[in-house]
């Protein structure tokens, strides 16, 4: 099995009910068009200063190049490190935006604000004004966070994740390749143009 094979496609068991709230979370994280014929599963902390460096210098690029043009399909894997203690709260809170079709708002928001929150005791209330600016319904994601509704499927892309080999963040899987780390936008262009020439 190829290792972008193993990390990814997201919890895409048939089982697995788009209509349930783990199911609306794990739909609410794949961005593109569903015939793209290739995968891009991007392995990341919210905390990890490296996995924001690659958001603000690559992701909006990408986005706009491969993913709106329907070339791509992008999916988010959670992998919050242990030295980072408010990434496993920063993953809930992008996972319980997730459940109501705004990952990647949230997304965007959280590594926006990295230095604002990475350093708090508690950075919930920090998290929930990000929510909320980003059109979360505050009652449903209040109790989803406050429930850990989210947390088995962190948990779960964890696994996946290390299953796959994955030793630090971010880490890219672009079809059966694995680049590793926050690789500037002229490369991480050429490893998707190769695989997107591989794909046809």
């Amino acid at each position: 099995m190829a290792p972008a094979t193993a990390a990814a496609a997201p919890q895409s068991k048939s089982a697995q009910d788009s209509t349930t709230l783990l199911g609306k979370a794990d739909q609410g994280r794949i961005r593109g068009d569903s015939s793209a014929k290739l995968w891009v599963i991007m392995v990341s902390d919210f905390q990890c200063p490296y996995c924001r460096q690659w958001h603000d210098e690559v992701f909006a690029t990408v986005m706009r190049d491969y993913v709106a043009t329907g070339k791509v399909r992008l999916a988010y894997l959670n992998f919050p490190l242990s030295i980072h203690p408010n990434a496993m709260p920063a993953a809930e809170a992008a996972m319980c935006a997730s459940v109501q079709g705004k990952f990647w708002e949230m997304h965007d928001a959280i590594f926006r604000s990295q230095d604002q929150w990475a350093g708090l005791p508690d950075p919930n209330a920090k998290f929930d004004s990000l929510a909320s600016s980003v059109g979360v319904e505050p009652a449903s994601y209040k109790s989803c966070v406050e429930s850990k509704a989210t947390r088995p499927m962190i948990l779960a892309d964890e696994q996946r994740a290390t299953t796959a080999g994955v030793r630090a963040t971010p880490t890219f899987f672009i079809g059966s390749e694995e680049v590793e780390g926050a690789v500037p936008l002229p490369e991480f262009r050429a490893a998707l143009d190769k695989a997107l020439a591989a794909a046809h």
